[in-house]
């Protein structure tokens, strides 16, 4: 095990309730997608709700139509190949379905110590960082390469 994980968040605005049938195609992907996710290479942790297999109930400052989505990876590597070398892609591919264009960052990535489990609120603020300040060694996207040196096991 390395000194350091990949902690990620990415939210998106509903177009719709979860409950409403034009969410039908992402909200039965939510359990095999999150399946694929928990075994693959390089997977440590998910946001979970109480008692559920997601977290889309949760709600956040950012607002009653926005669902959050946050993990734990050993590697920038192992994330990316989830998100672009799985069944996730094809989820990827049609979140304009359901999820309003992103007027900004929608996504956040931050190396936290191994072992760390980080909070939303952990991950909100990393997030807001990106929003106002751009990518930093503290919080930045895919598109961006900073290696975890700062941060302390």
């Amino acid at each position: 095990m390395t000194g350091h994980h990949l902690a990620q968040l990415n939210v998106g605005t509903l177009r719709f309730p979860l409950d409403d049938p034009r969410m039908d195609g992402f909200t039965s992907m939510l359990d095999p997608i999150n399946e694929v996710a928990d075994n693959w290479p390089g997977f440590v942790w998910r946001l979970v709700g109480d008692g559920g297999n997601n977290a889309t109930a949760l709600r956040t400052p950012l607002g009653e139509d926005v669902i959050v989505n946050m993990s734990v990876w050993e590697s920038r590597e192992a994330l990316w190949d989830y998100v672009y070398r799985s069944g996730h892609l094809d989820v990827l591919r049609r979140r304009a379905e359901w999820f309003d264009l992103p007027k900004g960052p929608f996504q956040v990535l931050w190396w936290i110590p191994a072992g760390h489990i980080p909070t939303v609120e952990e991950a909100l603020e990393r997030l807001e960082r990106v929003r106002e300040h751009g990518p930093s060694p503290e919080a930045f996207g895919f598109r961006d390469e900073y290696a975890p040196d700062f941060v302390t096991p």
